[in-house]
């Protein structure tokens, strides 16, 4: 097996992680009767109530038609919204030779549609839904994995791993609710340095339960039934997890 060309990887969740926004906002968009009902199944999945397969069911059965590219694109449009520094930061990982993974529960489509109007710089992998999904493009990610349950996170983290040939003790997690939880107990046990941005009771809960550290609490950090501040959340500049991951990926994994 030949050498790496990447040192290290970052295997983040996008939604209210990487983004403000939710994985069903597109649909929401498009057909806003539905709104309260999509938020509903988001916050089951993302709190470990339901799995992500039960949610996807209920969504398509909601939705009266398959959403389409153009629906898609025009939600971009209006409504795209990314935290500050998110693009320099996956820049940045690439220029240093750490592997940047978005790992979501969204929708492969929705950013099959975000790299083809170069909202965001394309990333070496995806691991997403595949409820929508289009053609592939000139604009997809190299590498892309189907996500369908939630464990599946860490499963696919591990495939990019052992496919890149990245040491042991250079991955690093990010995720902000209980829907990254699985994702950061499979990262704890590979000696992954775990980040939770934005971070929901639900993900401290659920990391608390089952003696799983979160090293390095990043942006806003919420307790149980507390509102998100979204403009709190939009001044933070996710530049500033460069030293930290500096350190991590430089030095010899987490202190003991």
């Amino acid at each position: 097996m030949s050498e790496s060309s990447y040192r290290a990887i970052l295997s983040s969740d996008w939604n209210e992680c990487l983004a403000p926004c939710g994985p069903f906002d597109f649909a929401a968009f498009n057909y806003p009767e539905l709104q309260e009902d999509l938020t509903a199944v988001f916050r089951q999945y993302t709190g470990n109530r339901i799995s992500l397969g039960e949610a996807v069911a209920q969504i398509d059965g909601m939705l009266p038609t398959p959403i389409s590219p153009e629906q898609i694109d025009t939600y971009l449009d209006h409504s795209f919204a990314v935290y500050r520094g998110v693009p320099a930061l996956i820049e940045w990982c690439e220029r240093n030779a750490i592997l940047f993974m978005i790992n979501t529960t969204g929708m492969i489509g929705y950013f099959q549609r975000l790299f083809a109007k170069g909202l965001l710089p394309v990333v070496p992998v995806l691991s997403a839904c595949p409820m929508t999904r289009f053609p592939s493009g000139p604009c997809d990610p190299p590498e892309i994995y189907d996500l369908l349950e939630i464990p599946d996170k860490g499963q696919n983290t591990a495939v990019v791993i052992r496919k890149h040939v990245i040491a042991p003790g250079k991955a690093i997690l990010m995720g902000d609710s209980g829907g990254d939880g699985p994702h950061f107990k499979w990262g704890a046990e590979q000696g992954a340095l775990l980040i939770g941005s934005m971070t929901k009771s639900s993900l401290t809960d659920y990391c608390a339960k089952r003696g799983v550290t979160i090293n390095v609490s990043f942006g806003c950090t919420y307790g149980p039934g507390e509102t998100r501040d979204l403009a709190k959340e939009m001044g933070i500049n996710f530049m500033d997890l460069v030293p930290v991951i500096e350190q991590y990926v430089d030095g010899h994994g987490l202190e003991k």
